[in-house]
């Protein structure tokens, strides 16, 4: 980077890191320190829940999601606006008419105890990891552009984090995320600006559309049926996987996580969080699809001008290092060789466009897809021998794609700017669920388990500790998360489906059956629903079954009420045989 990236970046960073401090001024209470004091704004609410759901995963995979596999991605959030409406109608008024610190405190005055222990530790368990994986997304932006020892940049990269969210709370985490978002979508808008500005003279924002819609990336909804073949279960983001497994992913993640359920009890009135939410599900969807739209038109970018056959540099230097050198290099040579025809190609099109004449048209497309084709063909063996026992590598380059065009491409201070956005993205949402995994660790946890009674000082200063403690677990998870073989966006999404389907359905017996009052077999149905998902989790890995990870969403969720309605059957019988 040059000397003005520089300056850009840590101007940023620290203009960010000492906002927050100055905002950190609270009550030293939990009501302070956790919540805010209930004080927020719906806007401010709006800001805090969008800040901590885009993370720098948002605008580092996204891109490269968008670049690999086309814009369908955007699908994952048609559920999210449903979702929001029941959020809105049935969890926000229980919750904050209770002033419940989290959400997991309602189920033990529905239920029992072991109840409320068992959503919050499977809370805390998937929140945890998912947020490492968070704090490694920046660190492989520097890891990658200085050659920095990946373990050492997530110790820096995460204590940096920590400074100002111990130190602030829910009140720093909202104000600095407020500031986060305008810079983020500034930086975003003009990358996009940059991409269709550095196209050819002759081609425009309306030409480059053409070009990535032509060769499938910008397949915005797609129906996951296969001609012959029907629905395929196995397709993650489709019409009817987003609405319905992505509209219990984000009922789950918006009502019960408490990364989420934390931003809008700050709120200082119901009026308030349910207008912060509602304005969340009208923006997230076009926000996703104009970050999807900035990968499709890198593609269509590196459609005129050479695109690396492999992003991430360091792997590529791994495979020059092994026995497979030769064999790459060949292949190196055969794509910069369809590159060139591709070029040419797509030129070809582009004036194809201008004439209007449609055999022309739909003979330089035809050509441009079949080159396309081949040129992927040849990025699948690339990646294949990365993965291969000969490299040892990690073959998935999503992450680095954006990145990688960033720094080689844009000009001197956006590149800085943009660099800087990724950071403040990563460190609102890592902010966010440092501070929630604090209180429910707090709340739900030590309040509960720990003897003797202690003054509202103690308990912020315990709270700060608390804070602390799941940065370092955090900054350990990051260190584990290098060849975890997803794009980081996705495997986030997967992690979180394997327990937010539970987490939701212990919380759907609680507020619709209301005759399920035996804490206990809502404790075993949570239990054996949560085995239930892991097995097939499991089954899916192996290719024994067939299925996207979205569906596990619904699955959790329903097997947690059927599995409860049928222990709660089988001891009413019991307790009471002539029923």
């Amino acid at each position: 980077m040059s000397q003005l990236d520089w300056v850009v970046l840590i101007l940023t960073l620290a203009g960010i890191i000492g906002y927050g401090l100055y905002r950190s001024r609270t009550t030293h209470s939990l009501d302070g320190y956790l919540l805010a004091d209930r004080s927020m704004p719906w806007g401010l609410i709006l800001l805090s829940i969008m800040g901590t759901q885009a993370s720098a995963i948002t605008f580092l995979s996204a891109p490269g999601q968008a670049y690999t596999d086309g814009m369908r991605f955007v699908q994952y959030y048609f559920g999210l606006p449903l979702a929001m409406i029941v959020i809105s109608v049935f969890f926000v008024p229980i919750f904050s008419r209770l002033k419940v610190y989290t959400a997991y405190e309602y189920l033990e005055g529905r239920f029992d105890g072991k109840t409320r222990t068992l959503t919050s530790f499977l809370f805390l368990l998937q929140r945890g990891l998912s947020t490492g994986i968070s704090v490694f997304a920046p660190s492989i932006i520097l890891s990658s552009l200085f050659g920095w020892n990946i373990y050492t940049t997530n110790i820096l990269m995460g204590g940096l984090l920590i400074i100002y969210t111990v130190s602030g709370g829910a009140k720093a985490v909202a104000y600095t995320q407020q500031l986060q978002l305008v810079i983020i979508f500034t930086g975003i808008f003009l990358a996009a600006f940059m991409v269709v500005r550095m196209l050819p003279e002759n081609v425009g924002f309306t030409d480059a559309l053409y070009v990535s819609g032509r060769l499938g990336k910008l397949n915005v909804v797609t129906t996951g049926f296969e001609k012959g073949k029907g629905f395929d279960w196995n397709d993650n983001y489709n019409l009817f996987s987003g609405i319905i497994g992505g509209f219990f992913l984000a009922l789950s993640y918006f009502g019960t996580d408490q990364s989420q359920v934390g931003r809008y009890l700050t709120a200082r009135s119901l009026k308030q969080s349910r207008i912060g939410l509602l304005m969340n599900g009208i923006v997230k969807v076009p926000m996703q699809f104009l970050i999807l739209l900035v990968g499709a038109l890198v593609f269509t970018f590196y459609q005129f001008n050479r695109a690396p056959i492999f992003f991430n540099q360091i792997q590529v230097e791994k495979i020059r290092h092994s026995s497979l050198r030769d064999s790459f290099a060949l292949t190196e040579q055969a794509y910069n060789g369809l590159l060139e025809k591709k070029q040419q190609a797509v030129i070809h099109f582009t004036d194809a466009l201008k004439t209007g004449d449609d055999r022309i048209i739909e003979e330089s497309s035809t050509t441009l897809n079949q080159l396309q084709q081949e040129s992927d063909g040849l990025r699948k063996k690339v990646k294949d021998w990365i993965n291969s026992k000969e490299v040892g590598g990690d073959g998935n380059d999503t992450n680095y794609i954006f990145l990688r065009f960033v720094v080689e491409y844009l000009p001197k201070g956006l590149v800085g700017l943009l660099i800087a956005i990724i950071f403040l993205a990563s460190w609102g949402s890592i902010a966010a669920a440092l501070n929630s995994l604090a209180s429910s660790s707090m709340v739900d946890f030590h309040k509960r388990f720990v003897p003797g009674k202690v003054s509202a000082e103690k308990e912020y200063r315990i709270s700060k500790w608390y804070t602390l403690g799941w940065g370092v677990f955090c900054i350990v998870v990051a260190m584990f998360t290098y060849n975890i073989g997803n794009s980081l966006i996705e495997a986030v999404n997967v992690l979180g489906s394997l327990f937010y389907g539970v987490i939701l359905g212990v919380f759907l017996v609680a507020f619709f059956l209301k005759k399920v009052r035996n804490g206990t077999t809502v404790f075993w149905g949570a239990i054996l629903a949560e085995i239930l998902v892991l097995l097939i989790f499991l089954l899916t890995k192996q290719d024994i079954i067939k299925m996207s990870f979205l569906w596990l969403n619904p699955i959790g969720a329903f097997g947690v009420i059927i599995f409860t309605v049928l222990l709660n059957t089988f001891v009413s019988k019991k307790i009471n045989p002539a029923a």
